[in-house]
């Protein structure tokens, strides 16, 4: 019944951009898939845009889907990154939600190695003095979600998230600071 909706109402918004905008069409035809195909989880519209973020959502299916579940509801891809590098010892999804009166950023860190790893995710708010939320231990699976919510979403943009996983020996294998959203 869903889909049914979801098409009488595409159909009759092309029918739309044919009568009114017939170069919406051409357009449309060249905007990034909001839906990861196989999952529920939609890309927040930097998500899509990002050519990085898209590879590793298609790649990573199953993996984009758990987090995003783990983030909850109404949060969307905005990034992903392999770390370190092509070698991917792990990656870093960022989640966001932007509803009325209501914006989200979220974070998780998968392990891609073979074995548990001392790892840490910490997500801080775009304010000062404001708590960041944190995940430290020994995972096998991943660190986090670590979030932040707020009814003013210039908390949540720009939000710098750490992510860092150590070796048996002590040695950061992986050690990243980036905005946790795609900010200019």
């Amino acid at each position: 019944m869903r889909k049914l909706i979801r098409s009488v109402a595409v159909g009759a918004s092309l029918a739309a951009s044919v009568l009114f905008a017939p170069q919406a069409i051409a357009q449309d035809a060249h905007a990034p898939e909001q839906q990861i195909a196989g999952t529920d989880v939609q890309l927040s519209p930097n998500g899509a845009r990002d050519a990085q973020t898209r590879a590793i959502a298609e790649a990573n299916a199953a993996e984009v889907s758990a987090a995003a579940t783990l983030c909850g509801t109404g949060y969307e891809l905005e990034f992903a990154e392999q770390l370190p590098d092509s070698r991917r010892y792990g990656t870093l999804f960022t989640y966001v939600k932007s509803s009325v009166g209501s914006y989200g950023v979220c974070a998780l860190f998968d392990n891609n190695t073979s074995s548990a790893k001392h790892m840490k995710l910490k997500l801080c708010p775009n304010k000062e003095g404001a708590a960041c939320p944190t995940d430290e231990g020994t995972y096998s699976q991943y660190a986090g979600p670590v979030k932040y919510e707020s009814s003013n979403g210039l908390y949540v943009m720009c939000a710098p998230v750490t992510a860092i996983m150590w070796d048996a020996n002590g040695t950061p294998i992986i050690d990243r600071v980036r905005s946790a959203t795609l900010c200019d």
